[in-house]
């Protein structure tokens, strides 16, 4: 049969003790006692197995005030039930200071309040052993969480190395074009993703695209971006598919690979053909904000379109637009992050500014950058991409 309890008795006077120890084991208590204090091996600190201590007060050579400084400086964590033979206010005081958790005067004449004050100390114990097992168990879990969140980051790290190593090359200097680019994530990996690549001898195709959410998600979805590009480059030049070169076709693309994808994430996107032969743009808007600008001697504005994301619905429309580019100019590509670091409260403000912003500076892509204060950015609030495509006389 199980004890309610283990209960050690301290007391030098043996009959006396084991007076006391019946009353305790008849109500179910496992009891030890101790006669002999200072030769004790018991342990009285958190990982003891006792419940409770019943320790006589008037001990032969034992003084409490020198065992109240003993005490102090160990780790007691058994409560503690004082007995003496004396009802005075100094033995009751003297046991308070020592910790005591019960007062108790002999003969004990109640039985059953002795009882219930061991039965309160054995809970108070338990309930100090389960709080114990509790913050073991946090501070394991916490130890493993850690060990956790290193190996993550460490990957982070690593997936926003490969990410990295897919932007293409910047500057990109093709004849008196130049194309430049600069993505700085939220987290170690973003789901803003810009590319550009010459196809023949004429023309680049490049893009931008911000995909929903944060995270290695969204990086995965650019992944797939990237991979559709490349893969029509290749199909235009070994199967002579000119997919490549409509950006409406290549939104119809990306809009069924991420349906087919079924991860819940969309982006919107532009994509543009710039013919360097004849210097004209063909491009298509897929719900893209802010619009690309473009820059010359006349001011800068906004290029026009729309569309839906791509990744929403089956059947969405795309409109191609062409146009005819300056001699000189500075297009920008944006995605919408960058609106979260400009100085003003709504969308339309946010516009405004971004476009006199460029209308101030329309020099050169880098003059554009400072102006943003995109350098200073070192932590965004989201994932901010930019693309430059310039050309000089």
């Amino acid at each position: 049969m199980a004890s309610n309890g283990n209960v050690l008795v301290i007391d030098d006077d043996p009959g006396r003790a084991e007076g006391l120890a019946g009353i305790v084991e008849s109500a179910g208590f496992h009891v030890d006692v101790v006669s002999d204090v200072t030769n004790s091996t018991y342990s009285l600190a958190g990982s003891s197995d006792l419940d409770v201590i019943l320790c006589e007060m008037e001990m032969n050579g034992v003084s409490w005030g020198e065992a109240r400084r003993t005490l102090r400086e160990m780790d007691i964590q058994v409560p503690a039930i004082m007995l003496s033979d004396q009802a005075e206010a100094t033995q009751m005081m003297t046991a308070l200071r020592l910790g005591a958790s019960d007062f108790f005067v002999r003969p004990v004449e109640d039985a059953g309040a002795l009882i219930k004050s061991i039965e309160r100390c054995v809970r108070q114990r338990q309930l100090h052993r389960e709080l114990d097992e509790s913050r073991r168990r946090l501070e394991a879990a916490n130890t493993e969480l850690r060990g956790t969140v290193k190996v993550l980051e460490q990957d982070q790290q690593a997936g926003r190395r490969v990410q990295l190593s897919m932007l293409p090359a910047t500057p990109l200097i093709l004849d008196k074009y130049s194309f430049s680019h600069s993505v700085i994530p939220s987290l170690f990996l973003s789901g803003d993703f810009t590319d550009y690549f010459t196809v023949g001898t004429r023309h680049v195709v490049f893009f931008m695209a911000d995909v929903s959410g944060h995270g290695s998600s969204s990086a995965f979805a650019t992944v797939l971006l990237k991979n559709l590009f490349a893969r029509k480059r290749s199909d235009y030049s070994r199967k002579s598919d000119d997919t490549v070169l409509s950006p409406v076709a290549m939104l119809h693309r990306a809009n069924q690979e991420l349906l087919r994808l079924d991860v819940g994430k969309f982006a919107t996107m532009v994509v543009g053909l710039l013919d360097m032969e004849l210097n004209t743009l063909r491009y298509s808007i897929a719900g893209h904000l802010p619009q690309p600008v473009l820059v010359s001697a006349e001011g800068a504005r906004y290029l026009d379109g729309s569309g839906s994301a791509v990744g929403l619905m089956e059947e969405a429309e795309y409109q191609e637009h062409d146009i005819n580019l300056p001699d000189t100019f500075t297009m920008a590509l944006f995605s919408d992050g960058i609106l979260e670091i400009l100085p003003c409260q709504d969308l339309i403000e946010k516009e405004a500014y971004l476009l006199k912003a460029f209308d101030d500076v329309a020099d050169t892509p880098e003059a554009m950058v400072d102006r943003l204060g995109l350098h200073q950015v070192d932590v965004a609030p989201d994932d901010i991409a930019a693309l430059f495509i310039s050309k000089r006389s």
